[in-house]
């Protein structure tokens, strides 16, 4: 007997899932546009040109990682601490990949599995994760293939735009970047007390490194580092993350 109708069949529901993930991706890489735009501006400030800035926002593809890496680029900070800051910032996604593993056929090649991990943001993950049954890498690699390339167009049109805008408006349109990551905590501080409070910390913390005597004389990217580092290890630690099993008992998640 032929296998030709099964490969057919499972043809064809690659093609679909690639389509559905191409569709779910468009509304994804809008908005990508925009704030990619924003963080653009950034990469302006911090001496990057469009093509140098597309480049990095598609082989990084993370907001938060991205600038984090412009800000240690803009304080002429060392690959090391770059690599290391951006390892941090970006350490969610592993948890997202494994998770995402456990929605894989068990006998997918090793090579989809790490494609998919390159492709996952935080927006990819949501909407790969709903789908239903085992996960198809074709509907990843679909709404990938949209978004990625216009949250690096964003990047590079923002970066062309602060080469030719009055430095004055650039100032005032770097604004929106710290408007997106306000976006990002606000509704969290408003759900927990916990996390607004910490918001506070990193803010005081933030401020009074960079006017302690000893502190401050150390380079602004390595002091973001240490802060990030000893911020996030005391929040582990003294506030664990509380989750509920099947039954209903809680369980300590740091």
């Amino acid at each position: 007997m032929s296998d030709k109708p099964h490969y057919t069949l499972k043809n064809k529901e690659n093609r679909r899932a690639f389509i559905d993930g191409m569709r779910d991706g468009i509304p994804i890489g809008l908005g990508y546009l925009a704030v990619g735009f924003s963080l653009g501006i950034a990469a302006k400030s911090a001496g990057l040109t469009p093509g140098q800035n597309f480049l990095v926002s598609i082989l990084c593809n993370a907001s938060a990682g991205q600038f984090a890496g412009l800000t240690l680029i803009a304080a002429a900070g060392t690959y090391f601490g770059m690599a290391l800051i951006t390892f941090i910032a970006n350490a969610r996604y592993m948890l997202m990949s494994c998770a995402l593993s456990q929605r894989l056929d068990p006998n997918i090649s090793w090579w989809h599995r790490l494609m998919i991990a390159m492709g996952i943001t935080d927006e990819i993950f949501a909407v790969t994760v709903s789908r239903p049954g085992y996960i198809n890498p074709n509907y990843t690699y679909g709404a990938f293939v949209i978004a990625s390339p216009m949250w690096a167009s964003g990047n590079a049109i923002g970066c062309f735009a602060g080469n030719i805008m009055p430095d004055r408006l650039v100032s005032a349109l770097s604004v929106a970047l710290f408007g997106m990551f306000l976006a990002v905590i606000i509704p969290k501080a408003r759900e927990s007390k916990i996390i607004a409070g910490l918001i506070a910390v990193c803010f005081a913390a933030s401020y009074a490194a960079a006017h302690l005597p000893v502190i401050s004389e150390i380079s602004s990217g390595t002091r973001v580092i240490m802060l990030t580092v000893a911020l996030a290890t005391g929040a582990a630690v003294l506030f664990p993350h509380v989750e509920q099993d099947e039954e209903g008992d809680d369980v300590n998640v740091a």
